[in-house]
This record gives C-alpha cells, sequence and structure tokens, in this order.
C-alpha cells in the first residue's frame, strides 16, 4: 500500500499524460497520490483532478507569493499568475473543505521570496486555517527552515507534514520531537541529505513523496507517482527493515495523520 503524499500533478509535464501517470502508478502499487495546489489556478486543477481520478486526492495551498513569482519567471513553473489574495484562496479553501485530505503546499521561502514579513502573515493564517478544518499541513520551507518550526510551535500545529525538509540536523531532531512527520522524496537514492534525514528520524515519522514532475531517482526521467518505490527501497535499506515491512508502517503513518 504505497502512498504519495505530495505530488503536482496539474504540471504540464504530468497533465499531458496524465492517464499513463495514474496507470503507472496504479501498476506499481501505488494506493493514493496527493496532488497539491501552489495557488488559485493550481487548487482548481487539483480538486477536478481529484474528482477524477479514485487514486487521486488534493491538498489545496497557496505558494508564497514572492517565491511563486521568481520560479515562475524563470520557468520552473510554467503556469499563468494572476494577482490573488490569502484571504479569498482561504475562503476558497474554508469552502472545499470537504473535498480535501490536507492544506498544502504552503510556507515559507526565504531563497526565492524576500518579503518574509507578508510570507509570515500569510501563513500565521494558513496555520489557523488547518487547526480550524484539523487537517495537516504539507509545509514547504526552504531557507526559512527555522521560521517554518517556530511559527509552527508558537501556533501550536499538531498535523505537520515537512516536505523535502532540509533543516540542518538540529532542526530536524527539534521537529521529530515535536511528533511532526517528514516526507521523503524519491531523489533520497543519491541525495545525502535525506537518507541522513531517514537516519535520524524514527521510522513512525517518515512519509513518501514525489513532488513530481520534480526530484526524479531517475536522473533522465521526469518524475512521477510510480517512482515511489525506489523511496521505500532505500528507507528500507538505510533502516536495515524487510521492504515489505517499510510499506506497511508508512502506510500506517499515512492513515494516521490524513484519515
Amino acid at each position: 500500500m504505497i502512498v504519495d503524499v505530495h505530488a503536482h500533478l496539474d504540471h504540464p509535464d504530468i497533465e499531458k499524460r496524465i492517464d499513463e501517470v495514474i496507470l503507472n502508478a496504479k501498476n506499481a502499487g501505488v494506493k493514493l497520490i496527493v496532488t497539491n495546489g501552489i495557488n488559485h489556478a493550481t487548487n482548481v486543477k487539483s480538486l477536478l483532478l481529484s474528482k477524477k481520478y479514485d487514486i487521486i486526492k488534493c491538498a489545496l495551498g497557496f505558494y508564497p507569493q514572492d517565491a511563486l513569482k521568481k520560479e515562475v519567471g524563470s520557468g520552473e513553473y510554467p503556469l499563468a499568475l494572476a494577482e490573488e489574495h490569502i484571504d479569498d484562496e482561504i475562503n476558497f479553501i474554508e469552502k472545499h473543505k470537504n473535498d480535501i485530505i490536507a492544506i498544502g503546499e504552503v510556507g515559507l521561502d526565504y531563497q526565492n521570496g524576500h518579503d518574509k514579513e507578508t510570507q509570515k502573515d500569510a501563513f500565521l493564517k494558513i496555520i489557523n486555517l488547518a487547526k480550524t478544518l484539523d487537517k495537516p499541513l504539507i509545509i514547504h520551507s526552504r531557507k526559512a527552515e527555522e521560521d517554518v518550526i517556530t511559527m509552527l510551535e508558537e501556533n501550536h500545529a499538531k498535523k505537520v507534514v515537512l516536505h523535502c525538509f532540509c533543516g540542518k540536523k538540529s532542526l530536524v531532531a527539534r521537529a521529530s520531537k515535536n511528533g511532526w512527520s517528514f516526507s521523503v522524496p524519491t531523489n533520497i537514492v543519491r541525495a545525502e541529505n535525506f537518507q541522513l534525514l531517514v537516519k535520524e528520524v524514527p521510522l513512525s515519522q517518515l512519509l513518501t513523496e514525489t513532488d513530481a514532475p520534480y526530484l526524479s531517482p531517475f536522473k533522465e526521467k521526469k518524475n512521477e507517482p510510480a517512482f515511489i518505490v525506489e523511496t521505500i527501497k532505500k528507507i528500507a535499506e538505510i533502516k536495515q527493515m524487510e521492504t515489505e515491512e517499510v510499506e506497511n508502517i508508512l502506510y500506517m503513518n499515512f492513515q494516521r495523520l490524513f484519515l
């Protein structure tokens, strides 16, 4: 029972071959894929995908706006940007609370965005929304790991998934002590920082993700949910456990947090 808790199935690299991607995932034993929105346009697409495909659940989110503008400008995420307001999107997410499994992708980004106070104001509203709706938060924390952890602690967030967490060892320990979860991407097969994270964090606090179409385990291929099996194999190797046992525990971790 394999789960991808963080993918971007609305991305053009996947959307144009979505039926093939879904079939590949099912053939690989993937039970469920959580597609994550990053602004209003992708939130709408995520909702539509979750209604069309039984394997897809959606998380609605709001990526730090100044960081998203830079990524879109660089070609990282080719989508049309509109002038958006966090309060409007929060109302949209709340309206669709019964259609979502989590709130994400949300968080702070100090690498591609520099308006820290505006980012923090938006993130605080999202943390409070997640508490009100009793939904897990799927967190982006690029070059902002300590501020993310501090804000989550100060506002008593409980259901937290730290996506692709790249903070230093002391911050990993701090987040782990809080009982939060870490979603491990498929490029763990060659990324030493994620291998070290898996060594440090109890298996009971790990989840699997692709961030598809990014962070592929295969340099020559775009990432997709079917490749989650590579993460599971690597986690089993690091934890010195059988792959089937690791897969079962990871699925139980997902059920405990999301269902």
